[in-house]
């Protein structure tokens, strides 16, 4: 009992308490990543109710499954590929369930009623916004995971998605030219017919794979309102993408085994378990977004349990060792530094460095400044250095928000009130130590 006490205080706390930066191991930063990605995403799951999320994702994606179709359809007939479009459904999950002409019939009297509209374009538009829709409630539910509160502008939304729906049918294209290349190469080099068999059945499974990841990872890049990094993109991208690929699979399976021996749905077996499989690919595609969440954020969380409990007295010295730092810099005439350089530079947790600094540029203390080469925010003084004291930033941030609200506050508390503004301004005549001393 004490040794499981021991790793859920490690899991919960200790392991929070040093920063990345501090393990001189590759393999010990490593291990130390690692683990802390799978606990934020198990935490993830829990807080963001990501479950619930899945559920209503997947009648989402019920309604757009058609239209995202004949998008892609439409297309591909563009290509001339509409063959090569259907031969790829034929080896998904809906063409193991026979689905295949019934679904392909839908979508072909949805773009006749498209392009029979009683008003000019009505049929295109309606078709575009039930992508649209489809795509916004995606990009929402990413967002959340990330903490981005606000959603791009409705024009990069619609070029985003139909970049997204446009790469589909492309990759599909390009993936069927190199099945059939490779398909080519070994039947002149294979004489030997079982061999010639795998290796197009193996090809024809790689390719499966390497679509999935692709998808996978550009959809975890660019559908969240803000700058994902390609590595914290590409490793949920492939886990999540083999993971869809083994779950249809064993979907398949599933439909194989209860067309022959189920006696309860007998023909309608195939319902139950697309919906379960539109549920689980909707719980994969978020569980990937709170991976690539976790991997990009991982240092967010250091020194988590310790910086919600912080004392004011740190917190306000921390700060101005910052402030210290940029203005020591800033008078030297050497090249400001970002917030993740100055957390790395003391092992402070990025998650304090950034909520500090961007006090005091609420303050107007700091002020931002964004360099064009790497688009990272830099931090540079705001005032005249020389008149930047202790007394003044801690009058600053005080001051910070709202004050006298009550309505009716009684004369006692005014004058309580009007008494300690007096003995703040003596203290701070005490602290008019100039920041750039400390």
């Amino acid at each position: 009992m004490k040794k499981i006490s021991d790793i859920i205080r490690f899991l919960r706390y200790d392991m929070w308490r040093r920063t990345l930066t501090e393990n001189d191991s590759f393999l010990r930063r490593f291990g130390y990543g690692f683990v802390r990605t799978i606990v934020l995403v198990i935490r993830g799951f829990n807080s963001k109710s990501l479950n619930d999320k899945a559920k209503s994702l997947t009648y989402s994606m019920i309604f757009a499954v058609v239209p995202i179709l004949a998008m892609i359809v439409a297309v591909a007939k563009g290509f001339g590929m509409v063959d090569v479009i259907e031969n790829q459904l034929n080896h998904s999950f809906l063409g193991e369930t026979n689905m295949v002409p019934t679904v392909m019939s839908m979508v072909q009297r949805y773009l006749d009623t498209t392009q029979g509209g009683v008003f000019i374009g009505i049929g295109i538009l309606i078709l575009l916004w039930a992508i649209y829709s489809f795509f916004q409630s995606v990009e929402s539910a990413f967002n959340k995971i990330w903490n981005v509160q606000n959603s791009r502008s409705i024009l990069r939304q619609a070029t985003t998605y139909i970049a997204i729906v446009v790469f589909i049918p492309v990759l599909i294209v390009c993936s069927a030219g190199i099945n059939i290349f490779v398909h080519t190469t070994v039947e002149s080099a294979l004489h030997i017919e079982k061999l010639h068999a795998f290796f197009h059945e193996g090809s024809a499974q790689c390719l499966q794979f390497l679509m999935s990841w692709l998808v996978f990872t550009w959809m975890y890049i660019a559908i969240p309102n803000t700058k994902v990094r390609f590595i914290n993109g590409l490793i949920p991208g492939i886990i999540m993408g083999t993971l869809f690929q083994l779950l249809q699979m064993l979907s398949v399976y599933l439909i194989a085994m209860l067309s022959r021996t189920s006696i309860v749905y007998g023909a309608f077996a195939t319902i139950p378990i697309m919906m379960t499989w539109l549920q689980y690919t909707s719980l994969l595609i978020l569980l990937g977004a709170e991976m690539s969440y976790a991997i990009q954020n991982n240092e967010e969380f250091e020194y988590e349990h310790d910086v919600n409990r912080m004392s004011r007295r740190y917190k306000d010295f921390i700060m101005l060792y910052l402030l210290s730092i940029i203005i020591k810099r800033f008078e030297a005439d050497e090249a400001p530094l970002t917030a993740h350089e100055l957390a790395i530079r003391d092992h402070f947790p990025i998650r304090l460095v950034n909520r500090l600094l961007g006090r005091m540029v609420e303050t107007g203390i700091l002020r931002e400044v964004y360099t064009e080469e790497e688009e990272e925010r830099t931090f540079q003084p705001a005032l005249d250095t020389h008149k930047i004291s202790v007394g003044m930033v801690i009058d600053r941030i005080d001051k910070q928000g709202s004050e006298e609200f009550l309505q009716k506050p009684s004369d006692e508390m005014q004058a309580c009130w009007e008494k300690f503004q007096e003995l703040k301004k003596t203290h701070s005549t005490l602290e008019q130590v100039m920041v750039n001393q400390l």
